[in-house]
C-alpha cells in the first residue's frame, strides 16, 4: 500500500492539523461493510469525480461482506445507489488545501477533495446488478482506487436527494 504522504504531495498554501486524526481513538465505531473493484490501481490515472469516471465508461463492483448482505434486500428497487466510501490512502491531517487547478487554497470543508479529516467519499452511481447471495453489486462507474473499502449504500431517492437550484459560488455548474 503507498502511503498517503507520497500520493498526495505539499503545495504552496496548504496547512496540516498539528495532529493526524488517523493516530487519535476513534470514537464514531464506524466499520467497512465492504470494498470496491475498479479499474483504477493509481491515484494519477484515477477519475476526479463521477462525470469523468463515467465518460471513462469503466463498470465497477461492489462486494458486501458476508454479515451485511441481508440489508440488501429491497436495494434493487433502486435505479440509483448512494455510497459512502473510506478514502484510505488520503491524509487525515491536511485542513486547507491549493488544488492544483485553483488559484487560492481553500479550507477542507469548501472542497471535494479525499484528503478530510475523515475520509468519507460520496458517489451516485446507476445500479446496474444485484446478487444479494454474493454481496456483488454492478454499478456503471467509480472514482476510487481499486480495493477502496464502503461505509454505505443508501437508496438515492430523486424527490428528496436532488436539489435543483443548489450552486457552488465560482463553479459554472449546477
Amino acid at each position: 500500500m503507498t502511503s498517503s504522504s507520497n500520493m498526495f504531495e505539499a503545495r504552496e498554501g496548504e496547512r496540516r492539523l498539528d495532529q493526524d486524526p488517523a493516530t487519535m481513538p476513534p470514537d464514531g465505531g464506524v466499520v467497512f461493510i465492504g470494498r470496491f473493484t475498479s479499474s483504477w490501481n493509481a491515484r494519477d490515472t484515477c477519475p476526479k469525480n463521477m462525470r469523468a469516471a463515467r465518460a471513462a465508461g469503466q463498470p465497477a463492483v461492489l462486494t458486501v461482506d458476508a454479515p451485511y448482505r441481508p440489508g440488501l434486500q429491497g436495494l434493487e428497487r433502486a435505479s440509483h445507489i448512494i455510497i459512502l466510501s473510506w478514502l484510505h490512502h488520503a491524509p487525515r491531517n491536511l485542513i486547507v488545501q491549493k488544488p492544483r487547478h485553483a488559484a487560492d487554497a481553500k479550507g477542507v470543508f469548501g472542497l471535494r477533495s479525499p484528503a478530510r479529516p475523515n475520509p468519507v467519499g460520496l458517489h451516485v452511481a446507476r445500479l446496474v446488478g444485484l446478487d444479494i447471495g454474493t454481496g456483488r453489486i454492478d454499478i456503471d462507474a467509480i472514482d476510487v482506487l481499486d480495493g477502496t473499502p464502503f461505509i454505505d449504500i443508501k437508496p438515492y431517492f430523486a424527490s428528496t436527494d436532488a436539489i435543483a437550484e443548489a450552486t457552488v459560488e465560482g463553479r459554472e455548474e449546477r
